[in-house]
């Protein structure tokens, strides 16, 4: 558990890096910020993956387990924002 992460911090620069290229390209050809926060979200799940992995020096079931409950936790929180809200004016 002695992992400097050095190797994942540098990994995830590059990769958030790469992604606000695409976000700012995304955002100007198509004028939706709905698209950058996308691409934001996606290069820092990916960023905390490669942390997580390079710190606590998970084994190849540890890698697996962890993307299976970070992919069904970000399932659970994503069906539940995609709720319609209770607080709309029904007619």
């Amino acid at each position: 558990m002695a992992s400097s992460a050095d190797w994942s911090i540098g990994v995830g620069v590059l990769i958030f890096i790469i992604a606000i290229c695409f976000a700012v390209y995304f955002y100007l050809k198509y004028k939706k910020v709905n698209q950058t926060v996308f691409i934001a979200s996606i290069a820092t799940y990916i960023f905390a993956v490669f942390y997580a992995m390079d710190v606590f020096e998970l084994s190849k079931n540890g890698i697996l387990g962890l993307l299976v409950i970070s992919t069904i936790l970000m399932m659970g929180v994503g069906k539940y924002f995609s709720k319609p809200s209770n607080s709309k004016i029904k007619k």
